[in-house]
């Protein structure tokens, strides 16, 4: 797992530092922490961003999409000024946990012998293996997760409680001796976070209906109350803590070259350059030319997320 020459692993930065979970192992590398990007001086943050590019090549920015929207500005506007393709912001549709577990996984990958390119597709990927949920007082304000009008009725009454699961696949019970939430198919340590909520249910009910190895506690990220609509809550986040296992999900993925700016990826648009594969009328309906960024979602044949298949040739920065 990286017997090549020495390098400088791609940082991993969030926004805030509550999103910078320790350590899942020794070879987990720290987080570039971007504080108050958007309410420091513009050239306070331009310079520390030069400096991450300078130090480690490419940066990967891994944010909600509960963040400010200042922060997305800000950040869409450094990179600009730098004119660089080397930093990329990735906010995948998950809580605010769920983001911070995914950071952490990048990580842990960064210490291997992953091109950036490949690293940074890997998010992409791995999201897939994410089960991020919570245990909510109310959900007369969650947009996340569609909530029936009964369910909405419910969160009037005083003590419902609801379990929700937002990713991969939406999920809503009342909390109930029988309610039960469909759970991964593979082993997983559990993450909990908890807020203004007692997590009984989830560390006593959920987390054995759902097989977890291991059970970990951790502070609830400030965004999480805004991202599920309600601080009476405990968020959780199932997901997979081995390296090894990291390394094989991504190693086992076609790569290509970005027919743009020639990085390695994996998937079908360059997550630096946002650039997605030409395509060419070969007189078949429609089929991708034989360019180096050729292969499309062939390459994830894990699963296809949706987001891979929009055909956007540029923007500033990725999401």
């Amino acid at each position: 797992m990286g017997d090549g020459e020495p390098r400088v692993p791609t940082a991993i930065a969030v926004t805030s530092a509550d999103m910078a979970l320790p350590p899942q192992d020794e070879r987990t590398l720290p987080a570039a922490v971007l504080q108050d990007v958007d309410r420091r001086p513009l050239e306070h943050v331009l310079a520390e961003l030069q400096t991450l590019v300078d130090q480690h090549g490419h940066v990967i920015v891994v944010c909600s999409q509960a963040v400010p929207a200042g922060v997305e500005r800000r950040l869409h506007t450094v990179r600009a000024l730098l004119e660089t393709d080397r930093i990329a912001l990735f906010r995948p549709s998950l809580p605010p946990l769920g983001i911070a577990v995914l950071a952490r996984q990048l990580r842990q990958l960064a210490s291997c012998d992953l091109s950036p390119g490949v690293l940074a597709s890997a998010g992409r990927l791995l999201t897939h293996y994410i089960h991020a949920g919570a245990l909510l007082g109310s959900v007369a304000r969650l947009d996340h997760v569609p909530v029936t009008l009964k369910a909405h009725a419910r969160s009037w009454v005083p003590g419902s409680q609801f379990g929700v699961v937002a990713h991969p696949v939406p999920q809503l019970v009342k909390v109930a001796p029988e309610a039960a939430l469909d759970g991964p198919e593979f082993g997983t340590w559990l993450l909990v976070a908890k807020g203004q909520l007692a997590a009984d249910w989830v560390t006593g009910t959920l987390a054995p209906s759902w097989r977890v190895q291991g059970l970990r506690e951790t502070a609830l990220p400030a965004e999480s109350a805004a991202w599920w609509g309600t601080g009476r809550l405990t968020e959780f986040c199932a997901y997979l803590p081995d390296l090894s296992v990291l390394y094989q999900l991504v190693t086992s993925v076609r790569r290509s070259a970005c027919h743009w700016c020639g990085i390695d990826v994996i998937g079908d648009r360059c997550v630096f350059c946002s650039a997605t594969p030409p395509v060419y009328d070969d007189g078949s309906g429609g089929g991708r030319g034989g360019g180096r960024g050729s292969g499309g979602d062939r390459a994830l044949d894990h699963r296809r997320d949706p987001a891979l298949g929009r055909r956007r040739e540029r923007r500033a920065l990725t999401g």
